[in-house]
């Protein structure tokens, strides 16, 4: 979906809607992958994720997609190196 300069990307999983908001110039298809590796990535974490796990665990999926992410721009895919920082902080409570 376009709108002036801007266009939405979505996918869905399940009951889940995972919705990204970008300039026309960036390509959908890498876009489309991102979506999955997030949904991959909260698929470990979570054990088979639902909106649920979302809800009542936000700061916990923010985290997980500011280790991702930086300034707009994807800066991690690694599912690993993504989970290593969240799984820390689960072991120190």
């Amino acid at each position: 979906m376009e709108y002036k300069n801007y266009k939405i990307v979505y996918r869905r999983y399940a009951s889940l809607y995972f919705i990204i908001g970008v300039d026309s110039s960036e390509n959908e298809l890498s876009l489309m992958e991102f979506i999955h590796c997030v949904v991959e990535t909260f698929d470990r974490y979570f054990e088979s994720v639902c909106e649920l796990d979302i809800m009542f665990n936000l700061d916990k999926a923010h985290m997980i997609l500011d280790e991702m992410i930086a300034n707009g721009n994807i800066t991690e895919t690694n599912r690993s190196r993504v989970l290593a920082p969240v799984g820390v902080l689960d072991k120190s409570k």
